[in-house]
């Protein structure tokens, strides 16, 4: 059941003036702290450049740490990049592969985490792209799919299209057993979701903070566990790759011992803030506070849509659920159904596949039962 007070305070998010924002899967809102956050570090970068910038190039260890703390990792695991894919490509350029070496991907996955690895096909690289959307990937076919040649599964922990949730503890464990890395895009799960990359013994994962970390656009992190980071190829390096990047002419050192290497050049000091401001938040009352409140918003809002005859669009298969729910409603055309939801300031995202709902920590039941409201005046 959810708590009768949010465990995010709605208060610190100023999209609440005025919105009822469930949208958290396309896009998150920024928390006022990390908005003054920012605030401040652009006021600094005007008036000191380098010398108003510098703290917090170095504060980035710790940026780095508390993202890895958050998913049971060590700082020293962490890159931090600019999206998901980028996390995604560091990996397929990455990994060793050689011609006939193949890769499994769900087909369902969204581009950022399809096309990275289709690119290798030009390699030589089988990329085999698995029908899965009568059931979600589980443990049982990936173990007939995987052949004498699969080398890596990448795949979303959370579905984008209808939140569906893999299994991840349970493929790891085949893939394990068969010598597979698995890589995971966790974007739809990520601050919204409790996950810990060590138990569940994943190799990386990746994830954009823009949406449900609720951190600007134009960052993410990358994990590589300790066992994976020197077995791949740096494959953009830049001068903070290195072991000592102020020796600017030594073109002989070896990377950074740290998953920084994969960062490159200069990082995005201002995105890398707003992660670690808003993760501080959600962490100060806990990510499993917020997925428990998250599943009594979306078990509200399941009822309330199938009592006003709405199809929930679902897959068998999965492992609990997320903070996505997707629904139609027979007779109404989605896209005009959203927007006329929109204009009275219910934000979604509407598709022509039905209307998406994800809301967040700080979403209260009484803004679920107000959607259920103005969309049973719609239907």
């Amino acid at each position: 059941m959810a708590e009768s007070a949010p465990p995010l305070d709605p208060s610190l998010f100023a999209v609440t003036n005025g919105r009822v924002y469930l949208n958290h899967a396309a896009v998150g809102v920024l928390p006022t702290p990390t908005a003054a956050a920012l605030h401040a570090f652009v006021d600094a970068h005007a008036k000191g450049g380098v010398i108003g910038t510098f703290p917090y190039e170095g504060a980035m260890a710790e940026y780095r740490e508390r993202v890895g703390v958050a998913i049971g990792a060590s700082g020293a695991d962490i890159a931090l990049l600019r999206n998901t894919s980028e996390g995604a490509n560091v990996l397929a350029q990455g990994f060793d592969l050689r011609p006939g070496d193949e890769v499994l991907v769900p087909a369902e996955e969204f581009p950022s985490n399809a096309w990275p690895w289709r690119a290798l096909r030009e390699r030589g690289v089988i990329v085999r792209e698995l029908d899965c959307s009568r059931a979600v990937l589980d443990s049982a076919r990936l173990a007939r799919e995987i052949g004498e040649r699969t080398r890596v599964l990448a795949l979303s922990w959370i579905a984008y299209a209808d939140g569906a949730r893999h299994d991840l503890a349970a493929l790891a464990a085949v893939a394990r057993a068969r010598g597979v890395a698995i890589v995971v895009d966790a974007i739809q799960g990520l601050g919204a979701l409790e996950l810990d990359v060590r138990e569940i013994g994943i190799d990386a994962l990746y994830a954009g903070g823009a949406k449900w970390l609720c951190a600007l656009q134009g960052v993410a992190l990358l994990y590589v566990s300790p066992a994976l980071r020197d077995r791949l190829r740096v494959a953009a390096p830049g001068w903070r790759s290195v072991a000592d990047m102020w020796a600017f002419h030594n073109g002989t050192q070896g990377w950074i011992e740290n998953a920084s290497r994969f960062e490159g050049g200069t990082p995005n000091f201002i995105g890398a803030l707003s992660l670690a401001t808003s993760l501080e938040l959600f962490q100060s009352v806990g990510i499993a506070r917020i997925e428990r409140h998250i599943a009594a918003l979306r078990a509200r809002l399941d009822a309330g849509v199938r009592a006003l005859g709405a199809n929930v669009l679902e897959r068998p298969g999965g492992a609990g659920v997320s903070g996505i729910l997707t629904f139609s409603v027979a007779g109404r055309e989605s896209i005009a159904l959203g927007r006329a939801l929109q204009s009275e300031g219910f934000v979604t995202t509407w598709r022509a596949n039905g209307i998406r709902v994800s809301p967040h920590g700080y979403t209260t039941l009484g803004e679920i039962d107000a959607f259920l409201a103005a969309l049973a005046a719609q239907v």
